[in-house]
Parts: structure tokens; sequence; C-alpha cells
């Protein structure tokens, strides 16, 4: 996996939203810069805004996650757009356009970005949805095996399993069948998420670590928000940080 962002210990970082760049740089240095920080394309009304505002928020944060909005995949081609001209370190992608955006990355030689793959979990252990596309989300579900999807994830050339939405713990069975799917079939990142906060983000990321992923970036969004200033929480984000190091 070719990626600019920042492992701790070579095994976590932690995906977090910021308002603007200077929220953003001040998480990118309360976790010591084992984050990429997520830009959501669904704030910009073309890819070139996109384009602009990533090429100047790079400037004050090194990692950048081009993001879709809650798994609209009504932004999965603009995402891949603004990503293969930035490179930001890491791009969104719902299952059915990672090849795009694999193709978009590689023909832009953006060679410092991963991309994840959108995976949903279906209230079965080893099954998931991985009809999460703009026009296959509104048909009947598609669920196969976790590890057909793992091997077409590997097939479309994209990195990591981004499974969402979890629901908190809600998912979490489920979540351990996938790690260790992913962890046997030697995929180089999983990326939980939905739902996870302060109280439930230890056991979430435990559940990876020991099933032996390779490298693991839970997305931590609205919990670590200050519902009053839109402005990440640099404490929360500290809490977060104090945890991965206990326990990785």
């Amino acid at each position: 996996m070719k990626t600019n962002i920042k492992f701790y210990k070579d095994k976590v970082a932690v995906n977090f939203l910021a308002k603007d760049a200077e929220n953003g740089k001040a998480v990118y240095k309360a976790i010591e810069g084992h984050t990429a920080i997520g830009v959501l394309s669904k704030q910009f009304e073309s890819a070139q805004e996109g384009i602009d505002y990533v090429n100047e928020f790079k400037k004050s944060v090194p990692c950048v996650s081009v993001g879709l909005g809650a798994g609209d995949p009504s932004q999965a081609i603009k995402a891949a757009t603004i990503a293969s001209v930035t490179d930001p370190g890491h791009v969104n992608q719902v299952f059915t356009s990672a090849g795009y955006a694999a193709g978009a990355l590689a023909a832009k030689k953006a060679e410092q970005t991963a991309i994840n793959v959108l995976i949903s979990p279906t209230g079965t252990v080893g099954k998931v949805k991985i009809s999460t596309g703009e026009r296959s989300i509104n048909e009947n579900d598609a669920i196969v095996d976790v590890k057909t999807a793992l091997a077409m994830l590997k097939d479309m050339e994209a990195d990591a399993v981004k499974f969402f939405p979890m629901g908190g713990l809600k998912s979490i069975e489920e979540l351990k069948y996938v790690a260790k799917a992913c962890a046997d079939m030697d995929i180089s990142m999983l990326e939980p998420t939905g739902g996870i906060n302060l109280d439930n983000f230890e056991e979430i990321l435990q559940v990876c670590i020991d099933a032996g992923v390779k490298k693991v970036m839970p997305h931590v969004y609205g919990a670590v928000i200050d519902k009053n200033t839109g402005l990440t929480d640099i404490e929360k984000v500290k809490t977060i940080y104090e945890i991965v190091k206990r326990i990785v």
C-alpha cells in the first residue's frame, strides 16, 4: 500500500474531520501526525473546487483523506478526481467505483494515495453488502461472502476495507470476522466506521489488533466534534490518542 499516512508503531492511524485547515493542523499536532484529516467531496460544487481546497489544506496538513460524505455514492467520481489531482494520501470509495479510482490515480501518477472500499454489514456474520454504488444501492442488496468481497477489492487494485455503517458496537461480531479475513488475505488496512465514540473506540480497535490486521484506521467523526463550534475537539483527539498508545 502506497500512502503518506503516518501510523503509530506502523499499526494505527485515526481518521478525523476538521472544520478548516487551522482546526486540521491542531488535530494533526494533537495526535502527532498519526492521522488522515477528512475533507468531504460533498461540500464542493465541483471537483475543481475540491482540488483547490485540498491543495490549500495540504499546506497545513500533510495527509488528507478525500471523503464522500456519509458514504454518499453520488460523490465517488468527484472524490476520485480530486484525489487523482492532489495525491492527498487517502481516498474513500464505494465498492463499485474503486477500480475507477485506481485508474484515475494511476493515470495522474498519484502514487501516495491509498484507496478504501465501502463494504457494509448485513446483520449476518461472514456476509457483507457490496452494492454500495450510486445505482446499485437502489436495487436488491448484493450480499456476498466476506472473502469474496476482499478478493474483488484486490482485483480492483484497492487497498483497504471501509466497514460502514457499523452503528458503534452493533456490528462488532461481524467486524471480528472481517478483521480476521483481512489478516488472512493480507489486506493492507481496515477502516471501521460509523458510530465510533470515546466509549467504544477501544473495543473496536482492540478487535482489529487482536485479529492481526496489518494496519487499522478507525474513523471518528461526530463524537469528537463540538456541536456549538463545529470544530473537532482537540482534547477528545488527545483522549483517543492515549487509548491508541495504551493498547498498541
